[in-house]
């Protein structure tokens, strides 16, 4: 008798641990789909907390850094290459252009004038971004906000050119710019001022601004010096309302066009935005 009432202890024992161990599996796959759900919540908050933070530390593009083309323009360019005000905009103004860039200063002359908020123009030579260097220093000053202008291939005298050799001077500079720093000039200069009737249409063509300059005096001997350059820009008697000052990447120009741009401010000259100019 109490042999088969110890075999009847046993059987019972076991069939309890069964049915405990059994419960808790049960319980554990209850419970997994609960706790498998919300470890996927907490994950997924973490990604979008993650990404959000992502998204406020990377650098946001500002306003202003590339050349603004979509602004209404306030100014025209007259007939003797100076700027008059369209309607109600100050009259005052003084427009810094950069020629046969980017040679040897123009990405410090850049800037310089970034650091002055000075907007200019800086025209461009074809034979100076041939290369992969010459090409990022015109990315560069790109991407300073300086508008970039066409001042041809070669910098030759266009009337000495045929209507092809003209066009490869031209158009064939708007396609290398471009591939650049994805946009075409809207401001053209012709080397040495001297514009032909075929280059008038093709800038027409390409819906550039044919552009020479009011004064300039950096390549005379007498202002190939800083000081002296400094000096006659800001106090020659041709600087006027709209004024359209024509300088070159050259040492000494580097050097001056602090105070250049300094000097004119301090006379009450606006320097003006190219983007206010009306172009075709």
């Amino acid at each position: 008798m109490k042999r088969w009432t110890s075999l009847l202890f046993v059987l019972i024992f076991m069939l309890s641990a069964c049915s405990g161990a059994n419960s808790e599996e049960v319980e554990k796959a209850e419970n997994e789909p609960a706790e498998k759900e919300a470890t996927e919540e907490v994950e997924q908050e973490e990604s979008k907390e993650t990404a959000a933070e992502v998204e406020e530390t990377e650098e946001p593009v500002a306003r202003g850094e590339a050349y603004d083309r979509n602004v209404e323009p306030q100014y025209e360019l007259t007939g003797n290459w100076s700027f008059k005000p369209i309607a109600e905009a100050n009259p005052k103004v003084a427009l810094l252009t950069i020629d046969d860039a980017p040679d040897t200063h123009a990405v410090e002359m850049a800037k310089t004038l970034k650091e002055k908020d000075a907007p200019a123009i800086f025209f461009v030579n074809g034979h100076f971004i041939d290369t992969p260097e010459e090409k990022e220093k015109l990315k560069e000053i790109h991407e300073m906000g300086f508008p970039i202008g066409n001042h041809t291939e070669t910098h030759a005298s266009l009337p000495d050119l045929s209507e092809e050799e003209q066009r490869k001077e031209i158009v064939g500079l708007n396609d290398k710019i471009e591939e650049i720093i994805g946009e075409r000039p809207v401001f053209f200069r012709a080397p040495f001022g001297q514009n032909t009737d075929f280059s008038k249409q093709l800038a027409e063509e390409e819906g550039m601004l044919v552009m020479n300059w009011t004064y300039g005096y950096d390549w005379e001997s007498e202002y190939q010096d800083a000081q002296a350059l400094a000096d006659i820009m800001v106090n020659t008697p041709l600087l006027n309302n709209g004024a359209n000052l024509l300088m070159h990447d050259r040492e000494w120009t580097n050097k001056a066009l602090g105070p250049i741009a300094d000097g004119l401010r301090e006379k009450g000259y606006e320097l003006l935005d190219p983007a206010l100019i009306q172009t075709p």
